[in-house]
């Protein structure tokens, strides 16, 4: 028995110390609980508070034009995710950091093993299966892909894309004889990935995939498009909420049919393709700048000097610079005067499609060092240090290590129930019976403590009342153009913003700033319902405008001092 586990530990050696690695840079998410440090931006300032929300509102199941009352004097139901969302489950059945690991979790694991399986996969079509140092080099990469600094809220999107497309290069392979766990895969992945943020330009690549091969071999893989038609039909279901506010109901105008984006020169815009090429995006990074492109690069080189073939390699790295041009092209001002007449085209980020460039990135970092393994005479000992490198490179963008360095709060400092239960206290009365809005800081901090705010940053806004509640800020916005074009021209987050802070949202109780000349319409802020203003920095002239402090709030295990106002105009 135990020779028989000896020779499995050395068979899957490769897979055994991947997942070892995976499990270590998730241990300070078990290990340190909330006091994780995690990332601030698109997530502890908005998706992880949405989720939750929406998991406590009790209209899980509610019809689209149901609003929450929570946020904005009635936040349109169909704002938050949709009842068949995993990540919307996983926060009803754990507690909101356990349900942020989890995910985490399963986004290491699904990348991995999924990367891992396409690479052998395409190996094998390409003959070069047999080789030994092919399962060690899938590993290496599959592991630098499961490690990628993934926009958590995005779950499956990027992390499942290498599964979702070794399932259907499967049944575009062997059709009837797809093993059956293909076809889950496919059916299943919607449940925990996004068809706005990747795979409805994944299925659209697909379908031309499938064109490609009737237009080729003059025969209809019927299997292959009955897959691509299944899972856009099971994302089009789990979407029943968008669908149905874009198409069904006519409750509120949203605030995207407004975005004023793409004024960039074309010569601008050839900035922000290589930008976007060398260094990727925000959410969707793939550390290829320092090891996977000069790799790349000299696979180039390598493969021209010797005469070889590498098409594998030229197809991906061809796809993956239309990716950034396409990218950076769609916020070319040329583009104003269609996007101008047609709403969907202003409202649908169509750029998104630049998320798929990590799946290219690590493709081709594969094909790369095949060609540098097979091509020169220390191929393996170059591309051992190469992988060992991109993923040390990586395991520095570990949450806890990346935004301890900088100074963010953790999960529980960012929130800081106890302090926000002491302000509650101090009002005491019920949340639902007076609204807030913050200066200084994220409003989802006062959401996630179960406060309700006039203020917010959600993907989907009712048009209304973003007018409506620019008129309270709209002194501070004349003061400041570049915040009134980010508020105008986009317009997600409904701030209190304030000119001398500009698009700053988070000063702990050591900032020795003061707001010193705050210009808001507190009138306007009492008939929308406002009370107070919670702020983490002192007002100086808040008897001005119509303010009156009440308290100031702090304690140790909280980074912020909250300086309650309450509104009287």
């Amino acid at each position: 028995m135990w020779l028989n586990i000896y020779k499995s530990i050395l068979k899957n050696k490769w897979l055994i110390l991947s997942c070892l690695i995976i499990a270590v840079y998730l241990m300070p998410y078990y290990l340190l609980g909330e006091e994780t440090h995690i990332r601030v931006h698109d997530n502890l300032d908005s998706n992880i508070v949405w989720y939750k929300l929406l998991a406590e509102s009790g209209q899980i199941f509610a019809s689209p034009g149901s609003t929450l009352p929570n946020v904005i004097n009635g936040l349109p139901r169909s704002a938050l995710s949709s009842s068949m969302d995993l990540m919307v489950w996983l926060y009803i059945w754990f507690e909101p950091f356990t349900a942020y690991t989890m995910n985490q979790t399963i986004m290491r694991f699904a990348a991995f093993f999924g990367m891992y399986a396409l690479l052998n996969f395409l190996f094998r079509e390409k003959g070069d299966f047999d080789l030994p140092r092919v399962k060690w080099i899938s590993a290496g990469v599959s592991l630098g892909y499961a490690l990628l600094p993934f926009w958590p809220s995005g779950a499956l999107s990027i992390a499942g894309l290498p599964l979702a497309l070794l399932a259907f290069l499967k049944v575009r392979k062997h059709g009837k004889r797809t093993p059956v766990g293909y076809w889950f895969i496919i059916g299943l992945l919607p449940f925990h990935s996004s068809l706005i943020l990747t795979f409805i330009f994944f299925l659209g690549l697909m379908g031309i995939l499938w064109l490609f091969d009737w237009i080729k071999t003059k025969q209809m893989n019927l299997l292959f498009l009955t897959a691509i038609i299944s899972m856009g039909m099971i994302y089009l279901g789990k979407n029943y909420l968008l669908l149905a506010g874009m198409f069904m109901e006519d409750t509120f105008t949203p605030h995207r049919v407004s975005f004023d984006l793409g004024h960039k020169s074309f010569g601008d815009t050839l900035q922000l393709f290589s930008k976007n090429f060398i260094w990727g995006h925000t959410h969707d990074i793939s550390l290829h700048q320092k090891v996977i492109l000069p790799t790349v690069i000299i696979a180039f080189l390598i493969a021209f000097y010797k005469k070889i073939t590498f098409h594998s390699l030229a197809f991906v790295m061809t796809f993956n610079m239309l990716l950034s041009f396409w990218y950076a092209l769609w916020y070319w001002e040329g583009w104003r005067l269609i996007k101008d007449q047609w709403m969907l085209l202003n409202a649908f980020n169509f750029s998104r499609i630049h998320f798929l460039s990590p799946l290219l990135w690590y493709l081709a970092f594969a094909f790369a060092l095949i060609i540098l393994v097979k091509q020169i005479r220390w191929g393996i000992a170059v591309a051992v240090v190469l992988i060992g490198i991109q993923i040390s490179l990586l395991f520095q963008l570990n949450e806890e290590t990346k935004y301890k360095e900088t100074g963010t709060p953790t999960f529980e400092e960012f929130y800081s129930e106890d302090l926000f239960r002491d302000i509650k206290s101090y009002v005491g009365k019920a949340p639902s019976e007076y609204r807030v809005v913050s200066v200084g800081m994220h409003p989802t901090i006062a959401q996630y403590n179960g406060m309700y705010t006039l203020d917010t940053y959600n993907v989907t806004i009712p048009l209304s009342y973003k007018r409506q509640f620019r008129e309270i800020i709209a002194p501070e916005l004349e003061k400041n153009p570049r915040l009134r074009n980010y508020f105008d021209g986009w317009g997600s987050r409904l701030y209190m913003y304030v000119a001398d802070l500009g698009k700053d949202y988070m000063f702990s109780k050591n900032s020795t700033q003061v707001i010193k000349q705050l210009e808001i319409n507190t009138k306007i802020l009492e008939e929308m319902g406002g009370d107070y203003v919670i702020s983490a920095l002192p007002i100086a002239n808040h008897r001005h405008i119509g303010l009156e402090l009440e308290k100031a709030f702090e304690n140790d295990r909280s980074p912020w001092k909250i300086y309650l106002y309450k509104v009287n105009p």
